[in-house]
């Protein structure tokens, strides 16, 4: 018997299509009350969550704004407005104040990193690693990367905060969004 390539092109386009249809539906991440659309950058995802109005005006009064607005790829670890409100009564209004714009920018960029890493790919170098990986941030801080006992990605800074990943792997046109429930902070 002779197979023609005709003769199976169809059945495999039948299955490709099948396979891929359940992808291409798939709903996209919600953040915040807002769809995140991979066609968008880091911060015009951003700029829709309701959960992220705190850490869009940092990054606006930091001057980052058009930088992760930039090709990347970057991965943000993104403190929700409640990881900003942790913070002792009256930080952030300080920080926001045009005088703390470098001590701003220093935190902000201790959440960045230059790469587009999901979290499979953490968690292998975690594995890696042994169960701890250092992050090198573009502010210059060194998080560690493990998997806590829920099996969720946490982060810890170099002062000993933890913060945990709530929503991994939000995927922007211009690198991937893990939010957090913790602002980590530089090396005091």
């Amino acid at each position: 018997m002779t197979i023609r390539i005709k003769d199976l092109a169809s059945p495999l386009l039948a299955a490709a299509l099948a396979l891929a249809a359940p992808a291409a539906m798939a709903a996209n991440t919600m953040v915040g009350g807002a769809e995140m659309l991979p066609s968008k950058t880091i911060v015009e995802n951003a700029s829709q969550s309701a959960d992220h109005t705190t850490l869009v005006a940092a990054v606006k009064a930091a001057g980052l704004a058009e930088t992760l607005m930039g090709p990347g790829p970057f991965t943000v670890f993104a403190p929700t407005n409640a990881a900003f409100a942790k913070l002792p009564k009256g930080a952030v209004e300080d920080l926001l104040k045009p005088e703390n714009k470098d001590k701003l920018t220093q935190i902000l960029t201790c959440h960045v990193v230059a790469v587009d890493a999901m979290s499979p790919a953490i968690g292998k170098m975690i594995m890696d690693d042994g169960g701890a990986h250092p992050v090198k941030t573009l502010g210059g801080c060194v998080l560690t990367a493990k998997i806590g006992p829920k099996n969720e990605l946490q982060l810890t800074d170099e002062n000993g905060t933890t913060a945990t990943v709530t929503i991994p792997d939000v995927d922007q046109s211009n690198g991937v969004v893990h939010v957090i429930d913790t602002v980590l902070m530089p090396r005091m």
